[in-house]
């Protein structure tokens, strides 16, 4: 009897053992460098809010991890005019409350996301110019006034809310949880600032059903104890592995690296508008003119830049020099355009043709941790400048704090910065997805210049994108935002620096594929 006892105790302790075990693997933990500012999908288009908001809501048309469309709640899409793309839309999928996704939701969806308050960086660039009208249940038809090619590109960017559930819905809602109803393979379960975001897994999910029942995100800003947290196993996954650790974790047995190219570039933006910028002054500390509407001071601004130098020091070789806002290979780009030469001699002048013979004094801003290494390259980038006659000191600032900062926190909402360190990712993966938000005209009733925070202005680049985004030839498309791009960088509208080579860490019998625009997403780990 006791024999039988002591084998059913047995039996039970295993079986005991395997729940833990199955329950244990169907949780995941991910450390996240930086945060979302919020978790409404459409008050800041940032890549850690779009990642992270895609684990809770759906896209019409999605991205691949070479972000390459394909089907979301959308199961087609065509042209069925110059001016008009039919998509016809996914049946019988469910919102998390259980009410069905319909056409609906598309028309509100539209009408919503360019329009949120004291958005730092809204989706207009996506949305305006574009009228969404109901068909039926299942089918949309988004027109525009005049033929535009990229329609499947913008609406892969934008992520699609209830309207039964966000209708008057303000930023704090979605915070709270109250209006963050989606589609997606996870629901929100809390979102903590500083501490954690926590998802459960929607069993009512339309596509693939998620292996992991919980997941929860910690944002870890510090590299160093990113990659402690994952050696102890506090979590089994971490993002932006610190370019100093990746040669060391790859002999970690324990341990396994995913990388990949991503096609975020990290440059500068120069305050283009102002006759007088707040943050340059001259050496003495008195009143100058704005000493960026001169191009020779952009240029040679660049020109002191050693990109190979930070490359090869501060990203330790895992970066790319940048010379414009794309990679090679992505559509658009300008075969003609390399990184500038780092030519201190040259740069000092430039400055002295100017009318700056002996520089300036200027601040650069940027946040700190929200790319990688960022407070280092602002530090390098400040000594080299320094070196050629600018003394420049650095601000770096928390990420929410600095975007909102960098985009309109100045008198009457311009941007309050006259240099920062920023990046950016083309949400659309082709060139069109930079050069519009980037360096077109700042407009808030178009959508065009969205992010452009140094308020550069070119009427050549305009209409060179104009005509680019309404031409439906491709070779002749590219061509002309490969042009609109030689002339924005010529101009030195902005001063690129390098691409990121980013790099994910995993526990053993995990895996992860590297994505070129940044996303960590639990759906996207697979193991035991």
């Amino acid at each position: 009897m006791r024999t039988a006892r002591t084998a059913l105790a047995a039996l039970l302790l295993a079986a005991s053992g395997m729940v833990g075990a199955a329950t244990q693997a169907a949780e995941l933990k991910i450390g996240l460098e930086a945060e979302p500012s919020a978790m409404d999908p459409h008050y800041h288009n940032l890549t850690p809010n779009n990642s992270i908001l895609s684990h809770v809501f759906n896209r019409l048309v999605e991205q691949d991890e070479k972000q390459r469309l394909k089907p979301g709640l959308a199961v087609s899409w065509k042209a069925v005019n110059d001016t008009t793309w039919e998509f016809k839309l996914r049946p019988g999928v469910k919102w998390h409350d259980g009410s069905p996704f319909t056409a609906d939701d598309v028309v509100f969806t539209f009408e919503r996301a360019p329009n949120v308050p004291n958005s730092p960086s809204s989706f207009a660039a996506a949305v305006k110019g574009k009228t969404v009208k109901k068909i039926d249940d299942m089918t949309v038809h988004i027109s525009t006034a005049a033929v535009y090619p990229n329609m499947a590109n913008d609406v892969s960017t934008v992520m699609i809310i209830s309207r039964k559930s966000a209708e008057g819905a303000k930023t704090e809602d979605f915070n709270s949880g109250k209006a963050a109803i989606g589609t997606g393979p996870y629901k929100l379960v809390k979102f903590t600032p500083g501490d954690r975001i926590e998802f459960a897994r929607n069993d009512g999910y339309w596509g693939t059903k998620p292996q992991w029942e919980k997941v929860t995100f910690k944002p870890i800003k510090a590299g160093p104890a990113r990659v402690a947290a994952l050696l102890a196993g506090d979590v089994d996954m971490i993002e932006s592995v610190p370019t100093t650790d990746i040669e060391r974790l790859k002999k970690e047995s324990k341990i396994a690296l995913s990388q990949g190219v991503s096609n975020r570039v990290i440059y500068f933006f120069i305050d283009h508008a102002r006759d007088q910028t707040p943050f340059a002054t001259a050496k003495d500390g008195g009143a100058i003119k704005n000493p960026f509407k001169d191009k020779r001071v952009r240029l040679a601004m660049s020109k002191a830049i050693n990109r190979d130098a930070i490359v090869a020091r501060v990203m330790e070789g895992v970066a790319i020099p940048a010379g414009q806002f794309l990679p090679d290979g992505y559509f658009g780009v300008s075969d003609k355009l390399k990184p500038e030469k780092y030519d201190p001699a040259g740069a000092k002048k430039l400055l002295a043709e100017a009318g700056f013979p002996n520089g300036f004094k200027l601040t650069l801003h940027g946040p700190n941790g929200r790319y990688i290494n960022d407070v280092k390259i602002a530090e390098a980038v400040a000594q080299m400048l320094t070196r050629v006659g600018i003394e420049t000191k650095i601000e770096t600032i928390p990420p929410a704090v600095f975007f909102k900062r960098a985009s309109a926190g100045g008198p009457g909402g311009t941007p309050e910065f006259s240099f920062i360190l920023v990046g950016w990712s083309s949400g659309t993966g082709e060139a069109s997805g930079s050069v519009k938000p980037l360096v077109a005209s700042y407009d808030r009733s178009t959508g065009y210049g969205t992010s452009n925070r140094g308020r550069y202005s070119n009427k050549e680049v305009d209409a060179l994108v104009k005509q680019a985004l309404g031409s439906v030839d491709d070779a002749k498309r590219a061509d002309l935002l490969a042009k609109a791009t030689e002339i924005a960088i010529g101009d030195v509208a902005i001063i690129p620096c390098h691409f990121q080579v980013n790099t994910w860490g995993v526990r053993k019998g995990l895996s992860y594929a590297a994505r070129s625009d940044e996303y960590t997403l639990a759906t996207g780990v697979k193991g035991n």
